[in-house]
C-alpha cells in the first residue's frame, strides 16, 4: 500500500483494559502495514476521554474525530479508517 499522506494524530481512547491493550496493538500494525506517517498517542484518563466526547472504550479517534467506540477493530478495519481520513485531507 502507498503512504497515505500527510501526518495524522490516531488516538487510542481506554483506561488500560486488554480490549485496549489489543486495539493499540492493532493500530500499530495497521499504520506499519500501510506506510502511515502518524503519531499514536494512548488517552488513558477519564477526563479526557469523556470531553472527546466518549462513554465506551476502547475507542478510536483519527484527527480529533471519534471513528469507533465500543469495539476492538482489527487490523484491516483500522486500515479502512486511516484511508478515508487520508482522503478527506
Amino acid at each position: 500500500m502507498e503512504t497515505l499522506g500527510d501526518f495524522m494524530l490516531i488516538q487510542i481512547l481506554g483506561t488500560g483494559c486488554a480490549k485496549c491493550n489489543q486495539l493499540e496493538n492493532s493500530v500499530r500494525e495497521a499504520v506499519l502495514e500501510a506506510s502511515i506517517d502518524a503519531s499514536i498517542e494512548k488517552v488513558t484518563e477519564m477526563d479526557k476521554i469523556m470531553a472527546i466526547g466518549v462513554m465506551l472504550t476502547p475507542a478510536l479517534a483519527i484527527d480529533g474525530k471519534v471513528v469507533s467506540s465500543a469495539k476492538v477493530l482489527s487490523k484491516d478495519q483500522i486500515i479502512k479508517f486511516l484511508s478515508k481520513a487520508n482522503e478527506k485531507n
